[in-house]
């Protein structure tokens, strides 16, 4: 692999060469005025090629697509475990794991079945907000197929699920961070594009229950919260969503649900980015995120199998402007961030994860 050398030129050239190599790595050749800068963009890439960047636009759109695939990626390493920091460092999910920015609510969207790359190439949007915002170039998911994913962010933990199966396979015993919140005070809802009616348990035309992890959780108590608050989603001009945004009233965790072709699962990324796109504006207008209240969350339960299981992650907050996180994080450090945003102590594997909020100074 071609190591990074040098730190980017002040001024954009308008006319690059870029010399891919086997290993994905990206080297802009350089010049008397300005060096040669190289990027990792992928952990793999099919075939090495030469290409000469004559047009503005084209090195904008690399300057894009490597904002959000990150310049550390090409280690080929599989995905482990993401402790969190040690020797002095805060603990993931403490009250003081991460600066007071005023952050007391999280939105996490998540979407199906994407590589880095794939989502790179196909949503302009998305990679628009990880430019104006910021992005994690070095997030994993957990493990295939989708539910343990959601499992991990829900209760901090797969529960040894390795499987797709509805709840009535696998009757979780103990709390999520949902049900969590409830008993502590805080609020917490869940928003299911397509779902028939409340914690509905079982698939429905474009409505996927292993997308919804409440409903997996069987206590009694989960089961009641799950059914007075895990709710259908709306439209963005319409419904429950949209009524909390206008209000001001979004919860301190909501879990925004697209159905399977709004998540990508069944339809284009494309799609999916046109999706993001009716939503992101409303929810940005609202009083939470005006405020800066709210922290939106954009993610993905689970790679396309060509990339390590490592997916996209974008954050959105007024504060942030353009930042870029290479810090290694997983589902579980995301668990942990709505925990410690909530007060209450993070679940099972959550409690030893990265904070990933805390990495993104909120």
């Amino acid at each position: 692999m071609t190591a990074p050398v040098t730190a980017p030129p002040a001024r954009a050239s308008a006319w690059l060469l870029l010399r891919v190599g086997a290993d994905g790595c990206v080297d802009p050749g350089g010049s008397a005025e300005e060096p040669p800068l190289t990027l990792c963009m992928f952990p793999t890439v099919g075939k090495a090629a030469s290409v000469w960047a004559r047009w503005r636009g084209r090195a904008a759109a690399l300057a894009l697509t490597v904002l959000l695939l990150g310049v550390a990626a090409c280690t080929g390493a599989e995905p482990g475990p993401v402790p969190a920091p040690t020797l002095g460092s805060s603990q993931a999910g403490s009250p003081s794991a991460a600066p007071a920015t005023g952050v007391d609510k999280v939105l996490v969207i998540v979407e199906e079945n994407r590589s880095v790359q794939d989502a790179a190439a196909h949503m302009p949007f998305l990679i628009s907000q990880a430019r104006s915002y910021g992005a994690a170039t070095n997030f994993y998911a957990i493990r295939h197929p989708s539910l343990p994913n959601y499992l991990a962010l829900a209760g901090g933990s797969t529960f040894g699920v390795a499987d797709d199966k509805d709840p009535d396979a696998h009757r979780l015993q103990g709390p999520s961070v949902f049900g969590q919140l409830v008993t502590a005070g805080r609020t917490a809802k869940t928003y299911a594009e397509a779902m028939p009616s409340k914690c509905a348990r079982r698939n429905h035309t474009t409505y996927a229950v292993r997308h919804n992890p409440w409903t997996y959780f069987d206590d009694r108590a989960e089961r009641a919260t799950c059914e007075q608050f895990d709710i259908p989603s709306g439209s963005p001009t319409a419904g429950a969503l949209v009524d909390d945004i206008t209000a001001g009233e979004l919860p301190t965790f909501a879990l925004l649900v697209p159905d399977l072709c709004h998540d990508g699962h069944d339809c284009s990324a494309a799609t999916t980015d046109d999706w993001l796109r009716s939503w992101l504006p409303t929810i940005k207008e609202g009083p939470d995120f005006t405020s800066n209240r709210l922290a939106i969350v954009i993610t993905w339960d689970e790679d396309d199998d060509h990339s390590g299981n490592r997916v996209p992650m974008v954050v959105i907050h007024p504060s942030l402007k353009g930042k870029q996180v290479t810090t290694r994080l997983d589902h579980y450090g995301l668990s942990a961030s709505i925990a410690r945003v909530g007060g209450i102590p993070p679940l099972r594997d959550a409690d030893t994860a990265t904070d990933v909020l805390a990495a993104f100074g909120l």
